[in-house]
């Protein structure tokens, strides 16, 4: 297996990890009646095009984010051992990950998923 299937594992991994962690602490906040957690400077899951259209950030759209960042992590394990059902589940969560992003206005998610796509691709052959 190629370096780009280990990469495009590690990617998937970092924002498995990197957006999953703070859904906790949001959920949690939201159950107990606080406002979202500050993460870097902004409001987590907050702010953003879902709340703007009227989607307010509730503790059932955090869990399916929360869903498809677990998803995502299961993916990358799944190219690190050169399994090609990783890249079909990666390719897969695509679409849903992009809802998150653009609706809780994630700027990294798409950097990533365009680096991780196209490294699964220049390693495809390498996937069994």
């Amino acid at each position: 297996m190629g370096a780009s299937i280990r990469i495009a594992a590690v990617l998937c991994w970092v924002t498995s990890v990197g957006f999953g962690v703070f859904t906790l602490p949001a959920m949690r906040n939201l159950m107990i009646g606080k406002n979202l957690p500050i993460v870097f400077g902004f409001p987590a899951y907050g702010g953003g095009p879902f709340e703007r259209h009227g989607l307010k950030t509730s503790v059932p759209l955090l869990a399916l984010f929360l869903l498809v960042c677990v998803l995502e992590g299961v993916a990358g394990w799944l190219l690190w051992r050169g399994h090609r059902s990783g890249a079909y589940l990666a390719l897969a969560l695509l679409p849903f990950g992009a809802l998150f992003w653009w609706g809780f206005a994630l700027p990294f998610g798409p950097v990533f998923a365009l680096a991780r796509t196209i490294l699964i691709f220049i390693g495809w052959s390498s996937l069994r």
